[in-house]
């Protein structure tokens, strides 16, 4: 996954096009196919509901975190870098990417507070699964024509080798579902324990959240920490709304207590990232171990019921 997104960011996908149209997909592959699995199979909803809530929480807390705390979250250069003219655009460039992450930040806020409504009444429907379905296309249809603006404002266009990267992502597809379908039917029959089809959900979350993890704490040490941002907050939409939607047209998903907590949480971490980013340009590293402990208390919470 790396090796390719390397090879994107190469070719001109970078920064913040890079988080948020890219990364998303190959770290939300598993959250997306999972939904569908569990839809063909019947499978209780309930689990992909907390499946994408531990995928998104994961995210917008322990893994902005702990890059915060070991290498620093700042989305902006040092003033000092604004000597020379290339340095002076390259600032403006890191300022246009502040504000797309405002953006998607914003609306983590939207999507989650539209799915918290829509899951009023104790359950998610078809009509409400097309609905957030939609909202997420609406929502990438934005991004590719901001992208191919720019490509044209800038006379750019995409590498043919972009073809061959989607292929390989499709492989890589159809493996994650085949190991997806394995887990599913593996954990089904285990009926005791931690690790058995009580615990689907969460389990399947933390693994899936792996990938995620891994290219967050790359990025951030190699000194992106744009890329870190937009990715963990541009990952969550994969999740919240479409693969929550995904499996709403199968069958209605009962939405449990730990939904509405979990949503809490979720918008307000959300809002918290926006007003440092807006105000000071950075995530400070105290609270990089604020939003850690937000997750301790996350998984307290949500594993005590």
């Amino acid at each position: 996954m790396i090796w390719r997104l390397e090879a994107m960011s190469a070719g001109g996908l970078e920064g913040t096009v890079l988080g948020t149209l890219v990364m998303p997909y190959c770290s939300g592959m598993g959250n997306l196919i999972f939904a569908f699995v569990m839809g063909a199979k019947g499978g209780p909803g309930k689990e992909v509901l907390t499946n994408a809530l531990v995928n998104n929480v994961t995210n917008m807390t322990l893994l902005l975190g702990l890059p915060a705390i070991f290498w620093g979250m700042s989305v902006l250069p040092p003033e000092k870098a604004q000597k020379s003219k290339k340095k002076k655009e390259k600032q403006q460039l890191f300022k246009i990417n502040r504000l797309s992450l405002l953006l998607t930040l914003t609306a983590v806020v939207f999507f989650t507070g539209v799915v918290w409504a829509l899951a009023a009444d104790g359950k998610l429907t078809f009509t409400d699964g097309l609905v957030m379905i939609g909202l997420f296309l609406f929502w990438q249809a934005f991004h590719v024509y901001d992208v191919l603006k720019t490509n044209v404002r800038q006379n750019k266009s995409f590498s043919w080798k972009l073809t061959i990267d989607l292929l390989l992502l499709a492989v890589g597809a159809y493996a994650i579902y085949k190991s997806t379908d394995w887990l599913v039917d593996w954990l089904s029959n285990i009926n005791s324990g931690f690790v058995s089809a009580k615990h689907l959900g969460w389990l399947s979350g933390w693994l899936m959240v792996l990938p995620n993890g891994i290219l967050a704490l790359y990025y951030a040490r190699r000194g992106n920490p744009e890329v870190v941002y937009t990715s963990q907050v541009g990952d969550g939409h994969i999740s919240i709304p479409l693969s929550v939607g995904i499996y709403t047209m199968y069958q209605p998903i009962q939405v449990p207590s730990f939904f509405y907590t979990s949503a809490a949480i979720l918008m307000t971490t959300a809002a918290v990232h926006f007003g440092f980013v807006a105000i000071f340009g950075r995530l400070p590293r105290i609270m990089g171990w604020l939003l850690v402990a937000v997750y301790l208390a996350f998984l307290y919470t949500g594993l005590g019921q």
